[in-house]
């Protein structure tokens, strides 16, 4: 069933929050260099043409499950970026108080009715049991599910091409007999319309797909990666002339929806954003030491 295109509203709410993740990620590696963020830092620059134009299908009570680089995802799927800074710096104004960190973003919701769960996983995962036995029990029980492969080449720093033959994560899906559809990652409206037709599959309870996105991350793995397995020619060629940041401003000026000015706009608004967003987390306190054994699951083994 054709995905009803995007209106110019979506289209610029998309752009938006694509710039929001670049520009967020940025000052988070900022902060890291400057010591207020603690532990391993890993962002999505280069992969925002994924996670926006599959979140812009998404309702608020349906789920995503994240990766190494949950930023954007989170942002993504709506989440406050205040918050978000706040959890970075190990404030208890954080989506999890202070104590998840970068890696461990997580906003827990209510179970409901007709809701969709997007699973998000980079191409290392696909190489791992887990990710074969979630697929087979999601392909058997016609879970409402998506898997999104945000396949960017490395796992960590290893390139995809020296661990797995197997290097289109698509064709994995006919072992589980569910559809396999692989997009450009780098191309935020082609994902749109591919994620469209695999999360409205799901709705229909017609069982889970398994999507895969080229994309290219920019970054290292994690902030100060020396990145020696990669040439500096081959990030460039990929930052110069596949951004999508860049491919989807270049779509909306040419459909008329973007203006210069409309654009300076954007970017100084979400600029204003970030910066509160620091502000926040600057200004909230670290967790009491009473908080230490709060939040903690535990059970009784007898």
């Amino acid at each position: 069933m054709p995905v009803e295109a995007p209106s110019a509203e979506k289209l610029l709410d998309m752009y938006a929050r694509m710039w929001c993740i670049r520009l967020f990620e940025e000052q988070a590696e900022y902060q890291s260099s400057q010591g207020k963020v603690m532990g391993a830092l890993h962002t999505y620059i280069g992969e925002e043409g994924v996670a926006v134009p599959v979140c812009a299908h998404l309702q608020d009570t349906d789920y995503i499950t994240s990766t190494h680089r949950g930023h954007g995802h989170c942002i993504a799927k709506g989440a406050d970026i205040s918050r978000m800074m706040a959890e970075l710096f190990g404030r208890s104004t954080g989506y999890c108080k202070g104590k998840g960190g970068s890696m461990h973003i997580a906003d827990f919701k209510l179970r409901g009715n007709g809701q969709v769960a997007v699973c998000f996983f980079g191409d290392g995962a696909a190489n791992r049991g887990p990710f074969h036995e979630n697929i087979n029990i999601g392909a058997v029980w016609k879970l409402p599910v998506v898997y999104v492969c945000e396949n960017n080449q490395f796992a960590q720093w290893t390139p995809q091409k020296d661990v797995t033959l197997v290097t289109d994560i698509a064709n994995m899906s006919p072992a589980y007999g569910i559809p396999g559809v692989q997009v450009d990652g780098m191309d935020p409206l082609a994902v749109y319309e591919a994620a469209g037709e695999a999360i409205a599959r799901a709705r229909r309870g017609e069982g889970p797909t398994l999507l895969e996105c080229k994309t290219y991350r920019f970054h290292g793995h994690n902030f100060g990666d020396p990145q020696q397995y990669r040439t500096r020619e081959e990030i460039a060629e990929w930052s110069d002339n596949r951004d999508p940041v860049k491919q989807m401003a270049a779509h909306l000026r040419d459909a008329g929806i973007l203006s210069d000015e409309q654009d300076a706009d954007i970017q100084n608004t979400v600029q204003e954003e970030i910066t509160a967003a620091v502000r926040f987390a600057e200004s909230s306190p670290y967790p009491t030491p009473d908080e230490l054994y709060k939040d903690v699951y535990s059970y009784d083994i007898g």
